[in-house]
C-alpha cells in the first residue's frame, strides 16, 4: 500500500505517548487516523465535516517509540450527506529497514452546512 499513494499523515510518536508495555496508546493511535481520514473527508465534502462513526476497527502489531507513522486513507464511500474513508496505518522501523501494518479502521464523516446540521455533499 505505501508503494501507491502518498501518506496523509506522517508522525513521530513522543515519550509521552507511551503506556507502561513500551507501546503507544491505542488513543493516541486512534486521533491520529481521524485527522487524517478528517483531512481527506474535508476535500472531498469541501467544508467541514464530523466523525460520527468508527467501525471495523483493527490492531494488528504495536507502535514502538521510534517508530515513524504513515497515515494512509481512501473513500470508500460517498452517501448523501457522509463519506466513509478507510484508513491503514504503517510503521516504520529500524531507519526504515522495516514497514509493519499496525493497525486500520473505516472512519463515517457527515458534511456540515449550517447550524452543524448535515448538509447534502456536491457530486
Amino acid at each position: 500500500m505505501t508503494a501507491r499513494r502518498e501518506a496523509i499523515l506522517r508522525v513521530v510518536p513522543r515519550p509521552g505517548d507511551i503506556n507502561s508495555n513500551g507501546h503507544i496508546f491505542g488513543g493516541w493511535v486512534l486521533s491520529q487516523m481521524d485527522i487524517a481520514a478528517g483531512i481527506v473527508a474535508a476535500r472531498r465534502a469541501q467544508g467541514p465535516v464530523a466523525t460520527v462513526a468508527i467501525e471495523a476497527m483493527t490492531f494488528i502489531a504495536p507502535i514502538l517509540l521510534h517508530d515513524i507513522i504513515s497515515v494512509f486513507a481512501e473513500i470508500e464511500k460517498v452517501g448523501r450527506t457522509s463519506i466513509s474513508i478507510r484508513i491503514e496505518v504503517i510503521a516504520e522501523r529500524d531507519r526504515g529497514a522495516e514497514e509493519v501494518k499496525v493497525t486500520e479502521g473505516l472512519f463515517t464523516f457527515v458534511a456540515l452546512g449550517e447550524n452543524h446540521r448535515p448538509r447534502p455533499i456536491k457530486g
